[in-house]
């Protein structure tokens, strides 16, 4: 592997090389609402162990991620496959990988113990965040990378592209944009020739917008919608039952989705140790007709006491809960359907909800696909640009006092998920996004010398003249920045630009608090209103 990194030229065909080689197991695939083995046709039901150590916000300072990727720790792979087997665990979830570095190892390892892997796009400092959410560049080469890195392994069963983003009525919004991420990552999986692998979303368990987060991400187009659904729940406490707890009604909720559904997240520890009388519910007759299996947070013991062991270095020691776990699961035996037996009832994509005051986003058109050939093209396009030395902070700053001064000179790099409205420059980064509102202000005032200063974060230069690719992107685009753009770039296709309009989300409350948000950069460069009041009121004073 570090010949891969070494030489990127190679990197791909290497990649499929040792990915299809070194994790060699028949791969899940989905056929209406159930996964199945793809060669043998048995039916697959998840039983998931959440795998990851969490990372709090001061891991994440400054932009910095030191998180653990616990993919490529061989020695704490082969210390924790035995436990996991134990547990008669089929499935980890890991929240964040580092897809620069080497995960054949352990990738093999669990491929052995017949352990297939879901893995969340973000990480601490790459999410989509739920207060200023954009779909962008940079967001669209962290997610890719990490599809790169691991599509060729045949034991990876599927991405998550957002978790618990939007969490109540107020950030509703935010769910465009990651539906957007899902649309593109489906999109780019395809592109790429990597055999089919599903892309979902884990939404946690609000219920005042539980019909339509459910409704939303299953509707519209197969290219737009998830592929499975992950519900991250936390109702049965104790020893509660299928009616006491909810599940009954949560199992009414999905009785005729079209897709699979399963528990993303499982395992209240409001009463302790653990009991896990839900196991025998999730994988009895009740269930397994809907859901296909669930969960557990989680592996690591940590102060949020979800933990099923303890782990000190090369020493691991058992807690209750993992005692609880291993002899609920040794009692689970779901009745198992083959494929070819399988005749799918609901086919059927969910309608969309209303938008109204309980939900804010328009279902298409989605946030633009990100291109960083548009951006550059547009960038090196303008008369008026801001300096390069500027500050995170500033920028950001910058961009609330140009769009005090001028809404139409934001129109560009604005996002409304409401009305369906996104700026085609919307996915260029902050400084982009800000040489942009630089030079459409500067144009407004007839080009005036004054108009291309703010204290000298501006800077004239000669516009390069555009030609070829780099024309056409810019004609789609348009000359307010309002056009939708579809010509290929070098991000993939960009669509669904129309017209100008006006805390962190990534990880469960549970899973990696505080730390999946943008990185500080982005999220200070993002337009809104806050910062458009802001610069006014600079501008004023």
């Amino acid at each position: 592997m570090r010949l891969i990194r070494l030489l990127p030229s190679v990197m791909a065909a290497l990649s499929a090389f040792v990915g299809s080689g070194a994790a060699d197991v028949d791969p899940i695939v989905i056929k209406g609402s159930h996964f199945f083995y793809k060669t043998n046709g048995t039916e697959f039901f998840i039983r998931g162990i959440a795998y990851q150590a969490s990372v709090t916000a001061d891991d994440t300072t400054n932009g910095t991620d030191d998180y653990i990727d616990p993919l490529t720790d061989p020695a704490g792979c082969k210390r924790d496959i035995p436990l996991l087997k134990e547990l008669d665990t089929n499935v980890v979830r890991v929240y964040a990988i580092k897809p620069d570095e080497d995960h054949s190892e352990c990738m093999q390892m669990l491929a052995d113990a017949g352990i297939y892997v879901i893995a969340d796009l973000s990480q601490p400092s790459q999410s989509i965040n739920r207060e200023t959410p954009q779909w962008n560049n940079a967001l669209y080469a962290r997610y890719t990378s990490v599809i790169d890195s691991l599509a060729n392994y045949t034991n990876v069963l599927g991405f998550f592209a957002g978790n618990e983003v939007t969490n109540n009525a107020s950030n509703t919004d935010a769910s465009a944009f990651v539906k957007a991420a899902v649309r593109d990552m489906k999109s780019y999986i395809a592109d790429k020739g990597y055999r089919k692998i599903g892309v979902g979303y884990a939404a946690d368990d609000d219920a005042d917008i539980r019909q339509q987060i459910r409704e939303y991400f299953d509707c519209g187009t197969d290219a737009e919608r998830i592929d499975f659904f992950g519900l991250n729940i936390y109702e049965w406490c104790g020893d509660s039952s299928f009616k006491q707890s909810g599940y009954a009604d949560r199992t009414k909720d999905f009785a005729d989705y079209d897709i699979p559904a399963f528990f993303s997240e499982y395992g209240c520890n409001a009463v302790q140790p653990r009991q896990f009388t839900e196991v025998q519910a999730l994988f009895g007759p009740e269930m397994t007709g809907v859901w296909s299996g669930g969960i557990v947070y989680m592996y690591f013991q940590e102060v949020n006491n979800y933990g099923l062991v303890t782990v000190e270095g090369s020493s691991v020691s058992k807690l209750p809960d993992f005692t609880s776990l291993s002899s609920q699961m040794a009692k689970a035996t779901p009745s198992l359907t083959n494929m070819a037996d399988y005749t799918p009832t609901n086919t059927k994509n969910a309608a969309c909800p209303t938008v109204n005051a309980a939900w804010q986003a328009v279902a298409s058109p989605l946030p633009p696909t990100p291109n960083k050939d548009l951006c550059s093209c547009m960038t090196q396009s303008l008369s008026c640009t801001a300096k390069s030395n500027l500050s995170a902070k500033d920028v950001g700053r910058l961009i609330g006092v140009v769009c005090g001064l001028s809404e139409s000179a934001c129109a560009g790099i604005s996002t409304n998920a409401t009305s369906g409205k996104y700026g085609a420059y919307s996915v260029c980064d902050p400084a982009e996004q800000l040489s942009w509102v630089f030079n459409a202000y500067y144009l407004e005032q007839g080009k005036k010398d004054s108009a291309c200063d703010f204290s000298g974060a501006a800077t004239k230069q000669n516009a390069a003249k555009s030609t070829g690719s780099c024309q056409s992107l810019l004609n789609q685009a348009g000359s307010s920045g309002v056009g939708t753009v579809t010509a290929a770039g070098a991000t993939g296709k960009v669509a669904g630009a129309t017209s100008k309009g006006a805390a962190p989300g990534g990880l469960t409350h549970q899973a990696f608090l505080g730390g999946f948000g943008l990185s500080s950069a982005v999220q200070i460069g993002l337009y809104s209103v806050s910062a458009l009041m802001t610069g006014l009121l600079m501008v004023l004073l």
